[in-house]
């Protein structure tokens, strides 16, 4: 066939990978490989797959010294021996993984493992890698021997460019990106998350499965076109193709019986049949279509998320339980809410405070209607959770990103703050929440002079940050701007408070107003929201309560 078919099984390889005329590649221009790359420009030629990614990573930048084929030679037969290589034993690090065999011959499936060994001599600060086994068997199909891609694989681990991330190797990152895949998940697929909610003890269990659905039950021809674009434009495409995935799993499966008695066996069961509903031409079509955050932003999130698990001491591989579920039944009293709506509230805050569990510290009830005790109250936490009971028996709430002192930095002003991780919610009569629009809808954030020229008359007094029209001149809007010491222009506007009354949400949109005595509030529709009033245009409010989170 060619130079790279060692390790092919080709009765298993797709028939149209070996009949595609031979093609070139000349272009360097990033822009222009990227779209080479999603239209699927190497994908039907096996050797002109293979030249590419040897040419895309060997312009990967590495440390100085690195190992390569030379060592591999030097170093396979001390390490294997005369071992049977299709039962060594793996190093702890890839946890049991999956070892796909995807279209190797039996020399290629005994391959994977020598070599995965040999990166284990060479990586000892290789802590977690559970994506590892997938990679190597991948560069497999497309190498001339051992040694080549045991070098391919080395400069992919070794990659120190701080703006590249490729492959986690530490269960830090890796646990990480699952809370900011979750994170994603609860943004982007909104219908999908409220499955995973109804159907499953522990979510982020769930979304814990996203890299094994794309390196290890994903066919291998799908896993292949996603690998040309990883290697283009890195990391953020595998979060694309895994939130396609889950919305097609969601569209093909919607309101049919679960296959098993685990959401995790029917999920993966979907990625391992996926050639059934969905081509890999739909796939990528469906993942690059989703307006994900930027790079820098996801890398925000990711930083927000390993802190929150440091803080915790979940640096190393431990025994789950179940973290994201803070809410146990025997330490949780709230005269406005359950356990199971606290629980489903604690579904859609961020993964890295889902870690914590509800402290209660603020009750009309205990504290009374005092607008300055539930400042005092409420200052000195972040975030925080607002939760309303009225007297027809409505409940409402808002989960609130900024700590309340910050209302004190507009003086006498009343200004806005907050991030755009800020949202309200009502549970009764029915479940439902809402997101501040910038947040679906980017192309919708104004100037805070085109927000007041537009804004209700409740709310056109109100003063406001500016956001920059510009995406490329606005960091993530889902975080706190102080906690990367990022300039304030950052931050969003959502909240609101002075010692007349409490404003959540406002500017441009619906608002949730309550006055200072704590017992009555009202509310503003427009369109940040949704077209769904959050509860009664005026209330009464029976219960109020304040929720922080505690580690």
């Amino acid at each position: 066939m060619d130079e790279y078919n060692r390790f092919v099984d080709w009765d298993k390889m797709d028939v149209t990978v070996q009949s595609q005329d031979a093609k070139e590649l000349t272009c360097t221009e990033f822009q222009e490989l990227k779209q080479l790359a999603r239209q699927g420009y190497w994908a039907k030629n096996h050797s002109l797959r293979a030249k590419v990614y040897h040419k895309l990573i060997s312009n990967i930048p590495c440390r100085t010294v690195n190992p390569d084929a030379n060592v591999y030679r030097d170093i396979v037969v001390k390490i294997v021996g005369k071992r049977n290589s299709s039962s060594l034993p793996l190093p702890e690090f890839v946890d049991n993984s999956l070892v796909p065999t995807y279209c190797l011959n039996a020399e290629g499936i005994g391959a994977v493992r020598k070599i995965i060994l040999c990166i284990a001599n060479q990586f000892p600060d290789i802590s977690f890698c559970p994506a590892l086994p997938s990679v190597v068997a991948l560069l497999l199909h497309y190498s001339k021997d051992e040694a080549e891609c045991f070098e391919q694989v080395c400069r992919i681990l070794a990659c120190n460019d701080p703006s590249k991330r490729l492959i986690d190797q530490t269960f830090l990152a890796f646990e990480s990106s699952c809370m900011t895949f979750g994170d994603l998940v609860n943004k982007y697929c909104q219908a999908a998350h409220k499955l995973m909610v109804a159907v499953s003890e522990d979510v982020l269990e769930v979304y814990s499965d996203w890299q094994r659905w794309l390196f290890g039950e994903l066919p291998m021809v799908y896993v292949a076109r996603v690998f040309d674009v990883f290697l283009v434009e890195g990391y953020k495409v595998l979060y694309r193709v895994a939130l396609a995935l889950l919305k097609f799993f969601h569209k093909v499966r919607a309101g049919q019986p679960m296959e098993s008695d685990s959401i995790q066996q029917d999920i993966r069961a979907f990625v391992r049949d996926i050639a059934k509903s969905v081509s890999p031409e739909r796939l990528l079509e469906k993942a690059f279509a989703i307006r994900l955050f930027s790079r820098k932003e996801i890398q925000l999130l990711q930083m927000a998320n390993e802190k929150a698990l440091q803080q915790k001491g979940i640096t190393v591989k431990q025994k789950r339980q179940n973290v994201h579920l803070a809410v146990h039944a025997e330490n949780f009293k709230s005269e406005i809410v359950s356990v199971k709506e606290m629980r489903d509230i604690w579904s859609w805050i961020p993964e890295r405070f889902a870690l914590c569990q509800p402290l209660l510290l603020f009750t009309t009830l205990e504290h009374g209607c005092s607008l300055s005790r539930f400042y005092s109250h409420s200052e000195g936490h972040e975030p925080t959770l607002l939760l309303i009971k009225t007297t027809a028996k409505e409940v409402c709430g808002a989960y609130l990103s900024t700590d309340w002192s910050e209302r004190r930095r507009g003086g006498n002003k009343l200004s806005f703050f907050g991030t755009g991780e800020c949202f309200v919610f009502r549970l009764q009569p029915e479940v439902e929440r809402y997101e501040w629009v910038i947040i679906k809808h980017p192309e919708l954030a104004t100037t805070g002079s085109e927000t007041e020229s537009h804004a209700s008359p409740a709310s056109s007094t109100l003063s406001s940050s500016s956001v920059p029209s510009d995406p490329s001149d606005r960091l993530s809007p889902f975080l706190s701007a102080r906690h990367f010491n990022l300039p304030s222009k950052t931050a969003s506007m959502f909240m609101a408070g002075s010692s007349e009354c409490i404003i959540i949400g406002g500017g441009d949109g619906q608002a949730l107003y309550l006055d200072a005595d704590l017992n009555h509030g009202r509310t503003s529709h427009c369109n940040t929201f949704n077209n769904q009033p959050l509860c009664s245009e005026s209330f009464q409010i029976s219960v109020l309560e304040v929720w922080g989170f505690r580690d």
